[in-house]
């Protein structure tokens, strides 16, 4: 009885001493995997500052995925064959194969970077239109879907059990009993709230319906940490959609005690929406194991006389971290200007430096995003990388008219990207992604004129009241960016 006596004492003394070496170990374990180092030391801060619950959250949203890839888009022999197009048509740039402007042709750079780290096939045969928030976006996507053929493929983070969407599930349904071929994935945690029955109305009418990466215990497991945050439809393999708005009401009605609701979205006819088919059918390969091939989803390659666009996927899908690279080289490379709109600003250390070298060597950056936002850590998280941009001479706007969910860059009058990742950790490291790059000098122009009738609806951050804001602000903010890589 002593003895058993003798060891509760002691039991606390050996889960202290056990939990210390379990600590020492994981953040060997951190350090040896080669992360970038603000990451590294982010994590090792929540071991040693969240007793136990630090290595619960680090098993569960810490491990990385990308070096050991959770499936491939490689092989896939539609994305091979156009891809050797594309490499054909880049070396036939300087004969101004595209009838391209000069500026065009400074983005080259770029888009070889996207052919080589991502597959981005170069497609010079589109139609692209620019969709401003959801009074223009969504009235569009129904009334194409309404339209359909043959078949109508979704891809979304968020699809939630409100007017939006159920009219969207009202729309898939009637469209399947028309004998339209439907296919919808959704993402398990932005979707976590559908119920189970608003699902299989949807599959019981015909509509083929999987979610991605199923997520029995949103907390208890790691995947809840790597999400499908695309947001991509095509219908009938010629018209396509990307951006930033999902299938919820506040997309259109805005935010109680915020505002209005500001996005972007993109509708593309041509090679681009091939494109988009080639990543939706990877992903629904993923979730449901039917390939899917044939001209009736796959239109032939053609080339054209309209814009020229590449769209870009990447997450742990994908060899490189390549919208984050494209991000990079289109602020590091503009001769004129960089213009940003994002909801989220917490980003990489390579991108910060990108910002402030291009500001300090006279280029103007400006960058808009929410006064008010809909998450406030994330809040913290983006004020705190305000002043060193300051500093710099990027100039930052709070947006004051609602809630912005932007997710656009344009530069130099001739480049733009318009889609689903955030300039954060999240999006340009641990997300699936996708973006269009478009290099058309018309598009460029309504998107700068956009950003410019924002940013008179925004506040210029002045860096001298900047600096005089609450210390207790500055602690939040500082806290929240040790907490960036994770949010």
């Amino acid at each position: 009885m002593a003895f058993l006596l003798d060891i509760w004492k002691s039991l606390p003394s050996l889960v202290t001493i056990l939990y210390f070496l379990t600590v020492v170990f994981t953040a060997i374990l951190i350090i040896l995997e080669n992360r970038n180092p603000q990451k590294t030391i982010s994590w090792i801060l929540v071991l040693v500052l969240l007793p136990f619950i630090g290595i619960v959250i680090y098993l569960f949203f810490g491990q990385e995925y990308r070096k050991t890839k959770m499936y491939s888009r490689k092989g896939l022999k539609h994305l091979e064959r156009l891809r050797n197009l594309t490499l054909e048509q880049l070396d036939n740039l300087p004969e101004n194969h595209f009838q391209i402007s000069e500026k065009l042709y400074s983005k080259k750079r770029l888009m070889n970077l996207l052919l080589s780290n991502s597959n981005a096939i170069l497609t010079n045969n589109n139609e692209v239109q620019i969709l401003h928030n959801g009074a223009e976006t969504f009235p569009e996507i129904f009334r194409t879907m309404e339209e359909a053929k043959h078949h109508i493929h979704l891809e979304y983070y968020i699809i939630e059990n409100d007017r939006i969407g159920n009219y969207l599930r009202e729309l898939l349904i009637r469209k399947a009993q028309e004998g339209i071929e439907v296919r919808l994935i959704f993402d398990d945690v932005g979707s976590w709230e559908l119920k189970k029955k608003f699902i299989r109305s949807m599959s019981d009418a015909g509509v083929k319906v999987d979610c991605f990466m199923k997520v029995r215990f949103p907390m208890l497991t790691s995947r809840v940490n790597y999400r499908n945050h695309r947001k991509i439809l095509v219908v009938d393999g010629e018209t396509a959609f990307v951006g930033g708005l999902n299938f919820a009401d506040r997309y259109q009605d805005g935010v109680p005690g915020i505002g209005p609701w500001r996005d972007t979205h993109l509708k593309v006819k041509g090679g681009g929406a091939t494109a988009l088919q080639i990543i939706f059918m990877a992903d629904w390969y993923f979730v449901s194991k039917e390939i899917l091939k044939g001209e009736d989803y796959f239109k032939p390659f053609a080339s054209g006389n309209g814009k020229l666009v590449q769209m870009t996927a990447s997450g742990p899908d994908s060899d490189w971290e390549s919208i984050s690279q494209a991000y990079f080289v289109a602020i590091s490379s503009a001769t004129d200007y960089v213009y940003i709109s994002t909801p989220y600003l917490m980003p990489t250390d390579d991108i910060v430096t990108a910002l402030k070298t291009s500001a300090l060597g006279g280029i103007d950056v400006r960058i808009i995003v929410p006064g008010l936002s809909d998450a406030i850590t994330p809040k913290w998280g983006t004020n705190s990388y305000v002043e060193e941009l300051l500093e710099a001479g990027v100039k930052v706007y709070f947006y004051k008219a609602g809630f912005t969910h932007s997710k656009v860059i344009v530069s130099d009058g001739v480049f733009s990207s318009v889609g689903t990742a955030n300039l954060d950790f999240r999006s340009l490291e641990t997300n699936f992604e996708v973006n269009a790059m478009i290099y058309d000098e018309e598009i460029a122009k309504v998107l700068t004129n956009q950003f410019l009738e924002d940013q008179e609806k925004s506040e210029l951050v002045i860096l001298e009241e900047w600096q005089k804001r609450p210390r207790i602000n500055k602690i939040k903010e500082s806290f929240a960016r040790i907490l960036a890589p994770m949010l």
